[in-house]
């Protein structure tokens, strides 16, 4: 699996970044749903969002994990502040190092499309999250413009679209699935439930 260019790496441990992250993309995605328990997210980069979950949520144990060295090394000193009540791991999205039914909640944040096989990462959740648990997130679609930008900055990725996200979660074993388009067509937001068959 790829890890993220040098653009995007700066981007992600950038004081803006930080900054939007917490005001708006976290509360955005999560639609005032709350979050208890243990809560994995996955492709975490330099722990920005794990940040702002744990703080806003405060019935969590965070998990972040991310494939790239440097995002984890800057994940562990962003975190370490929460003490047990954050963690940090090196792993692959499309094989996740933990036991099934481990966690309460999975959150994907702007990352499914730079694993290429982000189906097998939605699998892993599903696999990984308990049945009644919850996965939310959000990613960018196959447009133009989102193509533009990756050719631009040389990011390894692979773009979906709202359809194929949707089917997945659904062949994944995911219940109440809702991909709803967002930003003009940019991007798509989801949240799921792990279904008791899995």
């Amino acid at each position: 699996m790829p890890v993220m260019s040098r653009v995007e790496a700066a981007f992600c441990r950038s004081a803006p970044w930080r900054a939007f992250t917490g005001r708006v993309v976290v509360p955005w995605v999560l639609r005032g749903e709350e979050l208890a328990g243990e809560v994995l997210e996955i492709g975490s980069g330099a722990g920005a969002n794990a940040s702002v979950i744990a703080e806003t949520q405060p019935q969590t144990r965070v998990t972040a994990t991310d494939l790239d060295p440097a995002m984890v090394t800057a994940a562990r000193a962003r975190l370490a502040r929460y003490g047990e009540r954050a963690t940090v791991a090196e792993a692959d999205s499309t094989r996740l190092p933990f036991d099934a039914d481990h966690f309460d909640a999975a959150v994907s944040l702007l990352m499914l499309h730079h694993v290429i096989d982000w189906e097998a990462a939605i699998r892993e959740m599903a696999r990984v999250v308990r049945p009644g648990g919850r996965v939310v997130g959000y990613d960018l679609i196959a447009t133009p413009g989102a193509r533009l930008l990756h050719l631009a900055d040389r990011s390894p990725h692979r773009l979906l679209s709202r359809g194929e996200l949707r089917d997945q979660l659904i062949a994944s074993g995911f219940d109440d699935v809702d991909v709803t388009p967002t930003l003009g067509g940019l991007a798509a937001r989801f949240h799921a439930t792990v279904g008791d068959a899995l």
